[in-house]
């Protein structure tokens, strides 16, 4: 009896075994599950020069969209921008706690520079027909164009940069630096063959269906399931703040200012007292000279443009016959073409723009020439010499003394010739005192 309990014990081992690494088995082979699911969009939108602006844009969306838990688009269309704020924002997108999609659009549209770099680095790329991607070269800021170093240094650290956004995001390497090392730009089907984007979609519906159901993993190592059907979209545009901002940081628009600004502080130099020209020419210089500052302009453009300031200035001041503002005008069109030398994409004045505020200012200095030189043509008129030969009008008549009228006021006189009937018009030929010497005229 002992041994068959013994035997019943025995072959009872290997069933609890089986019955408890079973369920730690099935456990351990289930596939692991999405912490959450999103069912929110937020839909950010950029078209235009990447700018620090747009950076600030950005980084304030994909913020409202962690706080709202939700999926957050970007439509994009950018020709480029500045390498910093490339760099803030893709920034951004890597530590994001909720998944990025990058949406190239509109139909045409373009993610040119910055913009490859940033549809890259998204957790979902996706283009609509007819846009493009790359050229993603690196330029510089400035006329260093001699110095080659640095920009070979610059080239291989962006190389190597959208290589490393490339293989995180499970995109096509080589056709990601190609864009970088040669300039090289894709189609829509393009890169979707090169495995450069995740899909193309004609519109922010078909994008949506498309990412609805899929899985993100997350920098934090979360994982999250999109799941877009009848999800609630939430549009951010940018703030009256960011909007003025984004305005001013345009290349033409703060280059306008900026000259405006010159323009209203020299009609107040010239007219002391005017005031109104001098605030609103103070407060346009200003706002230029933060935009010019944003865009990273070249610093020499930027002085160049002062010394034309100068030079016209003294124009009004000083006898040059025109030469101090011709230099002005030379100094002004060089510094407005050595602006943005670098060939940041979207970073440039239209030469047209320039021509046009070229002629206004020669214009302007053509007629204070024109004032300058009447002016010094004039005779001085002054003192004894400003009222002989002058015409005055007898008041009473002159025996041979009396009172004329002259320039607005009596005058005690004293005639040359003898008597003269009141009402005469006389003639000033001196002056002795307070009393006038006039004769017939």
């Amino acid at each position: 009896m002992k041994g068959h309990e013994e035997l019943n014990t025995f072959r009872c081992t290997p069933l609890f075994i089986l019955l408890v690494l079973l369920p730690l088995f099935l456990l351990s082979a289930a596939p692991v599950r999405a912490d959450r699911q999103l069912e929110k969009v937020v839909v950010l939108t950029v078209d235009g020069p990447i700018v620090p602006v747009v950076a600030a844009y950005l980084e304030r969306g994909i913020g409202l969209a962690e706080q709202q838990g939700a999926v957050c688009v970007i439509e994009l269309n950018t020709p480029g921008g500045l390498y910093q704020s490339t760099q803030k924002i893709v920034g951004r997108i890597l530590n994001a706690r909720v998944p990025v999609v990058v949406y190239v659009s509109p139909q045409g549209g373009w993610a040119a520079s910055a913009g490859t770099f940033i549809t890259v680095a998204a957790h979902y790329a996706a283009m609509a027909p007819g846009s493009r991607i790359g050229a993603a070269h690196p330029v510089t800021v400035g006329a260093d164009e001699k110095v080659s170093v640095p920009t070979e240094k610059i080239t291989e650290d962006a190389a190597a940069w959208i290589r490393s956004l490339a293989q995180m995001r499970g995109r096509n390497i080589q056709a990601a630096e190609l864009a970088v090392r040669e300039s090289r730009s894709l189609s829509d089907q393009e890169a979707l063959e090169n495995r450069l984007i995740d899909a193309c979609a004609r519109d922010l519906e078909e994008l949506l269906d498309k990412i609805n159901g899929k899985e993100f993993a997350l920098q934090d190592g979360r994982k999250v399931i999109v799941n877009t059907q009848n999800a609630e979209r939430w549009p951010v545009a940018m703030n009256l703040r960011e909007k003025f901002l984004s305005a001013v940081s345009n290349p033409e628009i703060a280059y306008l200012f900026f000259t405006l600004g010159m323009l209203g502080l020299m009609v107040e130099i010239y007219n002391p007292g005017a005031v109104f020209p001098g605030v609103i020419g103070g407060i346009g210089l200003l706002l230029g000279l933060y935009g010019l500052g944003t865009l990273d302009a070249y610093w020499v453009g930027i002085l160049l443009l002062i010394l034309a300031f100068g030079l016209f200035v003294a124009e009004a001041f000083v006898v040059s016959h025109g030469l101090l503002g011709a230099g002005g005008l030379v100094s002004f069109v060089l510094g407005s073409l050595l602006l943005f030398t670098g060939g940041v994409p979207g970073l440039r004045v239209n030469p047209w723009l320039i021509a046009m505020n070229t002629l206004f200012f020669a214009a302007l200095l053509a007629l204070l020439v024109t004032a300058v030189v009447r002016g010094q043509k004039r005779r001085v008129i002054t003192g004894l010499e400003g009222i002989i030969g002058q015409a005055a009008v007898a008041r009473t008549p002159l025996a041979p003394e009396g009172t004329v009228f002259f320039s607005g006021s009596l005058w005690n006189a004293v005639s040359e010739e003898g008597w003269l009937e009141k009402g005469e018009k006389v003639i000033i030929t001196g002056m002795e005192g307070l009393q006038l010497r006039v004769r017939k005229k």
